[in-house]
């Protein structure tokens, strides 16, 4: 049987999602302490990496099982959780839906504040200029559509295709900054904060518009390597076709 877990984190102290050999990680916490109840090994499939640092207001994962879940599950394990892990939902599934490979999109939202403020220090990037949001929007709205994004990959990763279908994106000001949104079936490693690092310095007239799109639509190389800091930056809502398995 396959259970969905729906989840959220803060990312400060975590390698991101996904286990790593020299670091703790999201998944690693989860599954052992999942192990703990079972009394068996427990792995977790996530709905796909985030970065060292990155939060997560919606996360989805799966985990098989062929045992009925243990009593109280949702009360226990987040008793056993650090208080920057919560699991709010778990659900069964069918056993053919996969928490990586059955999301449709993924949105994330990045959060900018203008003024010093130690209340959202750990969850937004402090700017002290303010880039123009129209020209930013202007920008990105260029890029809406299927498109290869190697550009704003990072070095060294292992993906099949750099191709990925963004549906939306957009800037809007906040009551002391900005939020940046974007949505698209899938990322790659590193490219929400690459370009939304480019998208700002377009806004802050660094960079030259085209110069952006460019390294999309016609694969031209990106000068700037840049990307911003990870605090600020969540992965904010998964959307899947439950109705559907």
């Amino acid at each position: 049987m396959r259970y969905f877990l729906q989840l959220s984190y803060h990312g400060k102290n975590y390698a991101g999602w996904q286990r790593q050999n020299n670091a703790i990680s999201v998944q690693e916490v989860i599954e052992e302490n999942l192990s703990k109840i079972f009394n068996e090994p427990v792995e977790i499939i996530g709905c796909g990496r985030t970065d060292t640092g990155v939060h997560a207001k919606q996360y989805y994962a799966h985990i098989d099982t062929e045992k009925d879940l243990p009593e109280n599950l949702l009360y226990r394990i987040n008793n056993m959780l650090p208080d920057d892990i919560a699991i709010h939902e778990i659900f069964k599934v069918n056993d053919t839906l996969h928490a990586r490979f059955d999301a449709i999109n993924r949105t994330y939202k990045y959060f900018i504040h203008f003024n010093k403020n130690p209340f959202v220090e750990e969850q937004s990037f402090l700017m002290h200029q303010k880039p123009n949001i129209d020209k930013m929007n202007r920008c990105i709205q260029q890029l809406f559509g299927e498109h290869d994004f190697s550009s704003f990959e990072k070095k060294g990763s292992d993906n099949k295709t750099s191709v990925c279908k963004l549906e939306n994106a957009f800037w809007q000001p906040t009551e002391n900054g900005l939020v940046f949104t974007i949505t698209a079936n899938r990322f790659l490693r590193n490219m929400v904060r690459r370009i939304t690092a480019a998208l700002l310095m377009v806004g802050l007239d660094k960079m030259n518009e085209q110069e952006l799109i460019n390294a999309v639509l016609n694969k031209e190389i990106l000068n700037v390597k840049m990307a911003v800091p990870a605090k600020g930056l969540f992965l904010w809502q998964i959307e899947y076709n439950f109705n559907e398995r």
